[in-house]
């Protein structure tokens, strides 16, 4: 890739007069040697995938096979339409739809990690619940998955994406910094606009630890891919507003780095400490393993 942090991405889009998703695609065409239509054609592929979970999760109830969570996604969804959330229908729906793919991810159905399956759900639910109430096509949302992976790849490359190396914040984090920026591109935005709005997001949630109850990718993984979606929508306002990331967005990657290195071991997805270790975390997990002994 020509470009190793954010402030050279945005660099390389304003001297070619190009949108970071244009320029990515071109870049992942070179990188791995294949026509531009065929990588077009791999993310459009993935973007498939990834509505097919959110309208999986909506439409059947999914159940994982531990039993510790399950029917969420259809609870907000149902409250949706026979409530009045204080989020409104947009951000209520991205919620919903974030959390569904969480929940199929839970119960071993098909999902994209982005850049985590942990936090699968954030990408899909912002971009599917934006598609719906824009009228976007499939192509132009394709687009904007190749403006998230430049985001993804910088943050990879300069920080971390595992929550077993740098905590939550590095996969919730990322996922929401991803989704954040490439929104403000799929809204118009510039390539300066994108950027701000990823370190407004990762901003949000430097510290965030990762403490998964029982070692499973379910609680509190699941509700945190639901408040992640509304975060990125949240950071794509602020940056469309005009609003700017004081500290910036690299410097921000830079300190994921350094917060996360110092994390204690039992904060990163060991389930050594946090809500993994609460009494009601422990006894969920005695019970659970108890019953898979039995």
């Amino acid at each position: 890739m020509r470009f190793t942090n954010l402030e050279q991405l945005i660099r390389l889009c304003e001297e070619e007069s190009v949108t970071i998703g244009q320029l990515m695609m071109t870049e992942q065409a070179a990188e791995t040697g294949k026509l531009a239509q065929q990588v077009i054609e791999q993310m459009a592929a993935y973007y498939e995938i990834m509505k097919e979970a959110v309208h999986k999760g909506i439409e059947s109830d999914a159940k994982p096979r531990s039993g510790l969570t399950g029917g969420d996604a259809r609870r907000v969804h149902s409250y949706l339409h026979n409530g009045v959330p204080s989020l409104g229908a947009e951000s209520c729906t991205a919620m919903a739809y974030a959390l569904a793919v969480s929940e199929i991810n839970a119960s071993m159905g098909r999902v994209i990690a982005t850049p985590t399956a942990g936090s699968c759900g954030i990408i899909p639910g912002v971009f599917v619940s934006s598609q719906e109430r824009f009228g976007w096509s499939d192509a132009y949302m394709v687009q904007g998955l190749f403006s998230a992976g430049a985001i993804g790849y910088v943050i990879a490359n300069n920080s971390f994406v595992s929550g077993a190396e740098g905590g939550c914040q590095a996969e919730i984090g990322s996922a929401i910094g991803m989704a954040a920026g490439a929104l403000v591109e799929l809204r118009g935005g510039t390539p300066e606009q994108a950027v701000h709005a990823v370190g407004l997001a990762l901003k949000n949630t430097l510290g965030l630890i990762c403490d998964p109850v029982a070692g499973l990718v379910e609680i509190p993984c699941i509700v945190r891919n639901g408040f992640g979606a509304v975060t990125a929508m949240a950071a794509a306002d602020m940056a469309l507003s005009g609003i700017k990331s004081v500290i910036p967005s690299d410097e921000v990657i830079d300190v994921m780095l350094e917060v996360g290195s110092a994390m204690p071991e039992k904060h990163r997805e060991t389930a050594l400490g946090g809500l993994a270790q609460t009494p009601t975390g422990r006894k969920m997990m005695k019970e659970l393993y108890a019953n898979e002994e039995g």
